[in-house]
């Protein structure tokens, strides 16, 4: 993977979110209490002034796992999150898994139409799925929640597109340009926290976080940050290697994303 300069990576991603937060009115985070998320959430605090100014909404099929439980309650209370629990229904749906599917998207429309936010922070990353590399820093989401990749605002030279359908949403993605081997270096030199089940556990560990039906562990013997990027700099497998879930079939990605997937 190649290294990038975490100077530059950081000034972009708080220069969007400080872009985000004076262009919308009604600003909302998603955090799944993953590396991303929770890396975007110690961005957003260094951005303005040590908190986090925007509510943080946590989609809960209640069975993640529980290690994943205590670092949201530790992380909310410590960072003083002002926390959204928003409860997703588990049941079958286009990918046959009832889990993190297209489930949680439906739930989320609940919690943006209740709330009325009008943009979305999410932490993915282009060079975690082929589908992902097609977003831009500001994305429109239709009212219906669709979104039509082939027609995308023009980004250039640091000018962003704010347009949106009426009754729709801006999808903020300022993780756009890290990758994996980034995010770890930004934890060392940050000393974010981190889920514990990144680190390796009897030979094991869990690389990219799901819940407890849709992710599975790989071998391991990484029990540092120090050893995690070792790691990833020697291996040749996917990062999301470790979800187990049809979703990640590129046709069914770019078919979940369109209708709202995070």
């Amino acid at each position: 993977m190649i290294k990038q300069d975490l100077m530059i990576l950081e000034e972009k991603s708080i220069f969007i979110l400080r872009e985000a937060k004076a262009k919308f009115e009604n600003i909302a985070a998603l955090w799944s209490m993953g590396k991303d998320s929770t890396t975007m959430l110690a961005l957003a605090r260094k951005a303005f002034l040590g908190k986090v100014p925007f509510p943080v909404i946590h989609i809960d099929n209640s069975i993640d796992f529980p290690e994943t439980y205590k670092f949201r309650q530790d992380i909310a209370k410590k960072w003083k999150l002002d926390l959204i629990v928003a409860d997703s229904e588990i049941k079958p749906d286009l990918v046959g898994a009832a889990c993190c599917g297209k489930n949680k998207p439906e739930t989320l429309k609940k919690v943006m139409d209740q709330y009325g936010f009008d943009a979305l922070i999410v932490s993915i990353r282009r060079d975690e799925h082929g589908v992902r590399a097609k977003e831009r820093y500001f994305s429109p989401r239709d009212r219906n929640f669709k979104w039509d990749y082939k027609d995308q605002p023009a980004e250039l030279w640091g000018e962003y597109s704010s347009k949106m359908d009426t009754k729709g949403h801006l999808r903020v993605h300022p993780l756009l340009d890290w990758n994996e081997v980034d995010i770890w270096n930004y934890i060392k030199k940050e000393k974010v926290p981190v889920n514990p089940l990144y680190f390796s556990n009897n030979g094991y560990r869990y690389r990219s976080l799901g819940c407890t039906h849709c992710t599975i562990p790989l071998k391991s013997s990484a029990k540092t940050v120090d050893d995690i990027i070792k790691e990833l700099e020697e291996t040749k497998e996917e990062e999301r290697s470790g979800r187990s879930m049809d979703k990640e079939r590129e046709y069914v990605m770019q078919k979940l994303r369109s209708l709202g997937y995070m």
